[in-house]
């Protein structure tokens, strides 16, 4: 047996928090309200406004015009050092800053010129069609069932699940229709055959008036509920305990690919800007004996038919 060598974990530190005077906090209110106009989404303002509040710790004391592309550098700098902030901790607060100066002081872009951190590749965590079937039919309530069904069979993330409305399944067309998806973009995906049936079920039990999966007060479903509804099925079933709900999408686009799927189709399907966002997952293609074809096995079994 080879020798294993373990990697040294890296232990991240806590960013302190410090309050904010009243003029950071309209520096703040000044950011927020121009994301607001560029029409972000909830989610990515409270993001920014997080990170940004970080760096109004550091420089509410200062005339912020006036801070320089070196002080910020240093700063950043002073993070990764001090604290051991991630690869993704450096660009969203990096992506928060660049949106105060650009979007809120209306600076030129040029004063954005910082150095940002080279993104690691990673591979997406992808269950098994196995383990897939076991987590999606878990659930006994059929509401609960039929959104785990959808998220899988159409490749869905949380927050599009979320905003389906009624109206954005076309059953007789096959295909769902997501509206305002990561980065403002409409598209359609996938509404497979069996997902059909199990929504007219769970429609007839339901009977949701304008959201597909509604509260029980009528209003859009939540996403924590989503992710309870997920762990119990995981836990339920003994799968990967790494598994989340965006691990359903990441498997359906990696079994798509597995059932020789079209990339160009997938990426539609996914919503990808970019089809080298959509390559990664012929990267987490299962390889054995079963998926392809050795050429060893070629050469002998054709030998062994001509011997």
């Amino acid at each position: 047996m080879g020798i294993i060598k373990l990697k040294k974990q890296v232990r991240f530190t806590a960013v302190p928090s410090v309050e904010l005077n009243p003029t950071a906090l309209e520096s703040l209110f000044k950011l927020e309200k121009a994301l607001v106009l560029k029409q972000y989404s909830d989610s990515s303002i409270q993001v920014y406004k997080k990170m940004f509040s970080v760096f109004l710790g550091k420089f509410m004391n200062r005339n912020l015009k006036e801070v320089t592309k070196e002080d910020i550098e240093g700063f950043v700098y002073e993070l990764i050092k001090k604290s051991k902030i991630s690869e993704s901790y450096q660009n969203q607060l990096i992506n928060a800053i660049k949106a105060y100066y650009e979007h809120a002081l209306k600076m030129p872009r040029e004063y954005y010129d910082i150095q940002r951190p080279k993104k690691s590749v990673s591979i997406p965590n992808v269950l098994s069609k196995k383990e897939v079937l076991n987590i999606i039919q878990s659930p006994e309530n059929i509401k609960h069932k039929a959104i785990l069904h959808t998220i899988y069979g159409s490749g869905l993330r949380i927050s599009e699940l979320l905003n389906l409305r009624i109206a954005d399944v076309h059953s007789d067309d096959g295909y769902l229709f997501i509206k305002d998806s990561k980065g403002k973009k409409d598209r359609k995906t996938i509404l497979p055959e069996q997902l059909v049936l199990l929504l007219r079920t769970y429609y007839k039990a339901y009977k949701p008036s304008y959201w597909l999966f509604e509260g029980q007060t009528g209003c859009k479903y939540s996403t924590s509920s989503i992710r309870s509804i997920f762990r119990k099925a995981v836990k339920d079933t003994n799968s990967n305990p790494w598994a989340t709900v965006h691990t359903l999408r990441h498997s359906f686009a990696t079994h798509c690919i597995e059932n020789n799927i079209n990339i160009r189709h997938l990426q539609n399907m996914l919503g990808h800007g970019s089809p080298k966002t959509t390559e990664i997952y012929t990267k987490t293609i299962e390889i054995n004996n079963k998926t392809i074809i050795s050429p060893l096995d070629s050469l002998l079994k054709n030998n062994t038919l001509h011997g």
